[in-house]
């Protein structure tokens, strides 16, 4: 079925992004919501012109950045064609964004949270292995920061983020942190990343982070790792509200 010439649901709100950004937005929006099939080609660029009131000039450019992330690819004479959802590149913030805003089941979450407590275990490892003295007492006081927040869960919340950019800086892995923060900023984002939390939330929250703290403060590479990977999946378990239903 060709969807050339047709214009599925694709909204053209109210915004101050630029033209640009408003249109790519939207048609990664339906395509992620699978309005598009892979192999599908997306209305040519007089139509989407015409419906989102924007030159042809900024069809154009839009369609090279969805092609850069691997959302279409433009074949001449069959047009912008959608490409599987394998060939996405998912650390993408808006493709990310667009992902999990789409996934009722939660199952992206599920998978960014296995991944991301596989790297940021690895790097609580190479903390404890690479930590001098100045970065324990970093990580030292950004624990005490989030003791001290208990009370404020927005400001609480934001410390903990702050512990665990502390643990990837001080592992001195560069690409992993950059993986990691990348899944676990555009996540955090989301209102069903936060969840559910049980009421005694923060001080299971607390008591995980005072155990990565120890085991790195301590050079066990071993137990930081294992600590670190707990913690991230066990606290998604406690919060995932799919689990509840």
């Amino acid at each position: 079925m060709s969807g050339r010439g047709q214009i599925k649901d694709l909204q053209a709100p109210e915004t101050r992004e630029r033209p640009s950004d408003m249109l790519m937005r939207a048609i990664v929006d339906s395509i992620v919501a699978g309005r598009y099939e892979a192999e599908q080609a997306l209305p040519p660029e007089a139509a989407l012109a015409e419906h989102f009131g924007v030159s042809r000039t900024i069809v154009r450019e839009s369609m090279k950045r969805l092609e850069e992330k691997g959302l279409v690819a433009v074949q001449q004479g069959r047009g912008t064609l959608v490409r599987p959802h394998s060939s996405w590149n998912v650390l993408d913030p808006i493709v990310l964004s667009a992902v999990i805003a789409h996934d009722e089941e939660l199952h992206t979450l599920d998978e960014l949270t296995l991944v991301r407590g596989t790297l940021e275990g690895v790097m609580a490892a190479q903390a404890a292995e690479r930590a001098g003295e100045e970065g324990r007492s970093e990580l030292g006081a950004a624990l005490d920061r989030m003791i001290s927040l208990t009370g404020d869960y927005a400001q609480f919340s934001e410390a903990d983020a702050v512990f665990h950019r502390t643990v990837m800086d001080m592992s001195e892995n560069f690409l992993a942190s950059n993986i990691a923060y990348t899944l676990y900023s555009r996540a955090r984002s989301f209102a069903r990343f936060e969840g559910d939390p049980p009421s005694d939330a923060i001080d299971r929250t607390v008591a995980e982070h005072r155990a990565v703290y120890e085991a790195i403060a301590a050079g066990n590479v071993a137990d930081a790792q294992r600590a670190m990977t707990a913690h991230i999946v066990d606290s998604w378990e406690r919060r995932n509200p799919a689990r509840k239903s």
